[in-house]
C-alpha cells in the first residue's frame, strides 16, 4: 500500500478520530478517578493502575478501528465489508459528536476539581500509610509520681521512631494534648493528619516494669498490632528498640543501617542516670521559667550519675537556651552554657539532631554567625526529618534573615504538618508570610493560631504586627490591647505606642 493511501485508509477508517477520542475518553476516566477514588479509600496504586489500563488500551483501540467496522449488523471485519456497505462516514460524525460531549464533561470535572472546597484538615486519601502519632501512655503505676516515667517512655518511643525517614511522625507537643486511649481515634488522626495511632500504658514498680502498646489504623478501625512487655527496668532501651522496629516493619518502613544502629542505642547504661534525665524532661516539658530550672537540676544530677551521657548534657542545652525567654536569666549567661553543653553532647554523640538545633540556635542568638547555624539545622533535619522544631527554627531564624522567603515557608508548612497543634510553630508560619510580605497569608495563618487558643499572646502580637504593616492600625491597636490583657511586656507597649503615632 502506497503511503499515501495508507493516510487516506486511515481517515476513512475513522483511526484518528478514535485516537482523539480515546485521549478524551481518557482524560475523563482519570478525572473521575481522582475524584471518587479517594471517596472509597483506595490505595494510592489505584490510580496507576488506572493510568496503565488506558496506556495499555490505546494501541488496542487504534488497532481495532483499523481492523474492525462498526455496522448496522454489528462488528464486522473491515476486509469483509464492502464499499458500498461501509458505514464509516456516518460512524465517523458520531464519533466526533460523541468526543465533544466527553471533553465537555472531562472539561466540567476539571473545573470541579479547581474551584470545589478543599478541608483544611488533610483527608483521609491524602494521608500517607506510614505516618503514626503516639499518644500519651497511661502511669497504670498506682503512684502519680511515676507520670514523669509513663511520659518518658513515650517520648523515648516517640523519638526512636522519628529517626526513621520513611515515616512521619508527629511531635509530642501535638499528641499531649489528647489522653491516652481516647474514644475517637479516627477524628484524632485526621486533626494530625497520619493514618495510624500507638497508643499503650506503662506500669513500674521498684526494678520492674511492664508496657502494654498497640497499633491501630485509626482511619479504618484495624487492630494492626498489639503485645506487653514484662522487662527489667535495665532493659527498657531494649523494648523502646523492639517496639519501634515493630511498628516500622507494620507499616512497612524500610530501615536504613543508620537507622537501625539510631533505633537501636543505649544512651546510658546507668539506670539512675535515665530516671533522673526522664525528671528532667517532665519538667523541662512544661515550659515555665521554675520547672525549666527544675529540669536543669535534674539533668545536671543524671550528668553526676554518668558523665558520659550525652543526653543529659542536650538536655543542659535545651533547659539553657530557652530561659532568657522564659526568665529574666541573662542571655550573655544562659546562651555560652547551651552551646558548651550541646557541643559536649555532640561530642559523645553526633547523631543527636536536638543538640545541633540547640547549638543553631545558641550561636544563631549568641554569636550571629548565621553560616554556622545553617549547618547545624540542616545537620539536625538530616538526622531526624521529623524534627519539627527543626524544621521551625531554620526556616523561622536563618532562612527568613538570608531572605530565602520561599524556603522558609516550606520548612514552616513542614514543621506545622509535624505538630499541627503547635500554637508557637504555627505562629511562626504566620511569620514567615510576614517577613515575605504576603500579608494576607500571615494574617490567615495567625487567625488560625488564635482559634486554636485565643489566649495565645504571641499570635496577638504577630497579628498586630501584620495589620500595621497593612496600615490598619486600628485593627493592629486592638490585637495588641488583647496581648497586653495577658502579658504586661513593655515590648507590646512600644508596638502601641507607634500604632497610634502612626
Amino acid at each position: 500500500m502506497k503511503i499515501n493511501n495508507f493516510f487516506a485508509e486511515l481517515k476513512r477508517r475513522n483511526v484518528y478520530k478514535v485516537a482523539v477520542a480515546y485521549a478524551v475518553v481518557a482524560w475523563l476516566t482519570i478525572q473521575a478517578a481522582s475524584i471518587f477514588l479517594p471517596a472509597f479509600n483506595a490505595p494510592q496504586w489505584a490510580m496507576q493502575i488506572v493510568i496503565l489500563i488506558l496506556v495499555v488500551g490505546f494501541p488496542i483501540a487504534l488497532a481495532f478501528s483499523w481492523a474492525f467496522e462498526i455496522t448496522p449488523e454489528g462488528i464486522v471485519r473491515e476486509s469483509e465489508v464492502t464499499a458500498d456497505e461501509s458505514i464509516t462516514h456516518h460512524t465517523g460524525r458520531k464519533i466526533v459528536a460523541l468526543t465533544i460531549v466527553l471533553a465537555v464533561v472531562a472539561t466540567g470535572l476539571l473545573i470541579f476539581q479547581f474551584v470545589r472546597p478543599r478541608s483544611t484538615s488533610p483527608s483521609a486519601a491524602t494521608i500517607s500509610n506510614k505516618s503514626i502519632a503516639v499518644l500519651p501512655f497511661d502511669n497504670l503505676s498506682g503512684d502519680p509520681q511515676n507520670a514523669y516515667f509513663s511520659e518518658g517512655i513515650q517520648d523515648e518511643i516517640l523519638t526512636r521512631l522519628a529517626k526513621i525517614a520513611e515515616l512521619k511522625v508527629i511531635s509530642r507537643t501535638s499528641t499531649q494534648r489528647f489522653k491516652s486511649a481516647p474514644n475517637d481515634l479516627r477524628q484524632i488522626a485526621e486533626q494530625l493528619g497520619v493514618a495510624n495511632i500507638l497508643e499503650g500504658s506503662v506500669q513500674k514498680a521498684n526494678d520492674q516494669v511492664r508496657v502494654n502498646v498497640q497499633l491501630i489504623n485509626a482511619l479504618t478501625d484495624a487492630h494492626l498490632w498489639a503485645d506487653t512487655y514484662d522487662r527489667k527496668l535495665t532493659d527498657i532501651f531494649a523494648v523502646e528498640t523492639e517496639i519501634a522496629k515493630t511498628v516500622a516493619d507494620v507499616l512497612q518502613a524500610k530501615l536504613t543501617g543508620s537507622e537501625q544502629r539510631v533505633i537501636a542505642a543505649r544512651p546510658t547504661e546507668n539506670t539512675e542516670a535515665h530516671q533522673l534525665y526522664l525528671k528532667g524532661r517532665f519538667f523541662w516539658n512544661k515550659r515555665t521559667g521554675n520547672d525549666l530550672k527544675k529540669s536543669i537540676d535534674y539533668f545536671e544530677q543524671a550528668l553526676a550519675a554518668d558523665p558520659n551521657y550525652a543526653l543529659g548534657y542536650a538536655g543542659v542545652a535545651d533547659a539553657y537556651v530557652f530561659l532568657p525567654g522564659y526568665t529574666a536569666g541573662a542571655p550573655g549567661d544562659c546562651y555560652p552554657k547551651a552551646k558548651a553543653a550541646a557541643k559536649k553532647a555532640l561530642e559523645l554523640d553526633e547523631t543527636l539532631a536536638e543538640a545541633h538545633t540547640t547549638l543553631a540556635l545558641a550561636i544563631w542568638y549568641y554569636d550571629f554567625d548565621f553560616k554556622q547555624a545553617n549547618r547545624e539545622f540542616q545537620r539536625a533535619i538530616e538526622l531526624n526529618p521529623n524534627y519539627a522544631t527543626g524544621h521551625q527554627q531554620y526556616g523561622n531564624n536563618t532562612l527568613s534573615a538570608l531572605g530565602r522567603f520561599d524556603d522558609a515557608i516550606a520548612e514552616g508548612k513542614r514543621a506545622v504538618e509535624l505538630d499541627p497543634l503547635s500554637l508557637v510553630i504555627n505562629a511562626d508560619l504566620g511569620m514567615n508570610y510576614y517577613y515575605a510580605r504576603h500579608h494576607d497569608e500571615a494574617i490567615e495563618q495567625l487567625r488560625k493560631t488564635l482559634e486554636m487558643d485565643p489566649g495565645y499572646y504571641y499570635a496577638h502580637v504577630d497579628l498586630g504586627q501584620v495589620l500595621a504593616a497593612k496600615r490598619a492600625f486600628d485593627q493592629a491597636i486592638s490585637e495588641y490591647q488583647k496581648a497586653r490583657a495577658l502579658n504586661d511586656d513593655p515590648f507590646v507597649l512600644g508596638l502601641l505606642g507607634h500604632a497610634y503615632a502612626s
